[in-house]
């Protein structure tokens, strides 16, 4: 408001050095506050001053004039346009390529910070001919310019499968890859993420992450004592499970399952949630898969998920997951029943006191969990439960498994008497004709009159 914008402009074509590279440094401190100041410093065409005389000026220069630039671009797309259309990436990329590597970090981030926006942006970026210079970046010795340039690259991947690809073609995995095991923390969770950014897209693209060689080496990562490392890592393995029967079973074979169970057992909140998605795609792929799961103790973790854990998502994504691991086949049900885990997530369905927009998510997981596990379960006593707290969608489900078994079973036939199950049978109000009364009607036929009545 005092017009220090204007009294900054001229000073960035001083004749004295230090002059030029305080004014940039005070423009970026402006800039980097709030989008309302950014806007002024592309409104006072203070862009094209800056880079007049970029390639000419010393290191110090060209690390402010970058850091203006990104004080600017980060905050919008609409202000990282403006800083594309003032002939900004050309400078930055010739920057890349300068021999201090404090200039290249500075360079790094801000292309990082103007590709994270959208697609678009991204593409120019690399239509400027930054990728390969980036894959560059990750050989250099500094592990900052490693870091910086591993985030940039997963900014450019993430948004397309096309930006993608022009990260792979440039040979980024491999070198993605060397750096998993590099003791620096920050440096780890950018080569994840950059790892799942790619892989996330499609099938082939998860498959040239895969043969990278990433599993088991990734699995080090779940132990590691930096949660966001931790999270990516589990986030990684999880965008390459989604896709196929076969890279689940990559994962398997190298001992992923044993790995997200102890990843899970080992962490709480969201932390999780990616370990939760990893067991649910590897078992929702075949039944060999699921049994894998259940073989190696999976459903125990994923029902303490469901008690232990405050978020709706969280539960959600818990009960979804045991839903793909039972819905297979009555052996892959009966053991989820064997956990007791059917009453908790009738529960979890019936709440009525979480947040409407989570609950209705983790409510309609759990539904789905619960009717893809009755319509194979023939555990009995894990179902005698549910007759004294299941709506009718439930009920149905429930009393077609007792339809199927009783008739066949007499243990299970005096059990259903003594629990009180079939006592409740009879408290059921169901419409005369309707699926629901010929179970009942099936249930009452396997028991002598008198003990019905």
């Amino acid at each position: 408001n005092s017009g220090v914008m204007s009294l900054l402009r001229p000073l960035l074509l001083d004749n004295v050095p230090a002059i030029q590279r305080t004014a940039a440094l005070a423009l970026g401190r402006l800039a980097d506050s709030n989008d309302d100041l950014a806007e002024a410093v592309v409104e006072e065409d203070i862009l094209p001053r800056l880079l007049c005389s970029l390639p000419e000026q010393n290191r110090f220069y060209k690390k402010e004039a970058a850091f203006v630039l990104r004080a600017v671009g980060k905050h919008s797309p609409q202000l990282a346009q403006e800083v594309v259309q003032c002939g900004a990436l050309e400078m930055l990329v010739i920057c890349l390529e300068d021999f201090d590597p404090g200039v290249k970090e500075a360079a790094c981030w801000t292309l990082g910070c103007i590709a994270q926006h959208n697609s678009e942006l991204s593409q120019a970026v690399v239509d400027a001919g930054a990728i390969p210079l980036l894959v560059l970046c990750m050989q250099e010795p500094e592990i900052a310019l490693k870091r910086i340039a591993a985030a940039t690259l997963s900014d450019i991947s993430k948004h397309s499968p096309e930006l993608a690809q022009t990260v792979v073609d440039a040979g980024a995995i491999a070198h993605l890859a060397q750096l998993i095991l590099n003791p620096a923390a920050k440096l780890k969770r950018q080569v994840l993420s950059a790892l799942c950014q790619i892989g996330k897209h499609s099938v082939d693209l998860a498959i040239l992450v895969a043969e990278a060689e990433i599993f088991p080496v990734v699995f080090t990562c779940l132990k590691d004592s930096d949660e966001h490392v931790k999270k990516n890592g589990a986030t990684l393995i999880k965008e390459i499970a989604k896709h196929s029967p076969e890279l689940s079973e990559l994962i398997v074979n190298a001992g992923g399952v044993a790995a997200m169970i102890d990843y899970i057992g080992s962490c709480r909140g969201s932390v999780r949630l990616p370990g939760i998605v990893v067991l649910g795609y590897v078992a929702a792929h075949s039944e060999n898969l699921a049994m894998v799961v259940i073989t190696s103790k999976g459903i125990p973790p994923l029902c303490a998920c469901l008690l232990e854990e405050r978020e709706d998502h969280i539960k959600a994504a818990a009960a979804w997951a045991l839903g793909q691991i039972g819905k297979h086949t009555p052996e892959h049900a009966h053991a989820v029943a064997l956990e007791n885990v059917l009453p908790t997530l009738l529960a979890i369905y019936m709440d009525v006191f979480s947040s409407a927009d989570l609950c209705l998510k983790a409510s309609i997981f759990a539904k789905k969990a619960l009717k893809g596990i009755l319509q194979k379960c023939t555990h009995l006593p894990a179902l005698e439960p549910l007759l004294h707290d299941a709506p009718p969608s439930i009920m149905k489900y429930i009393l077609q498994q007792f339809s199927k078994v009783l008739p066949h079973d007499s243990k299970a036939r005096r059990l259903f008497v003594t629990t009180g199950a079939l006592k409740k049978v009879q408290e059921i109000r169901a419409e005369p004709g309707s699926l629901l009364q010929e179970h009942i009607n099936t249930i009452n036929n396997c028991f002598p009159e008198e003990i019905v009545r």
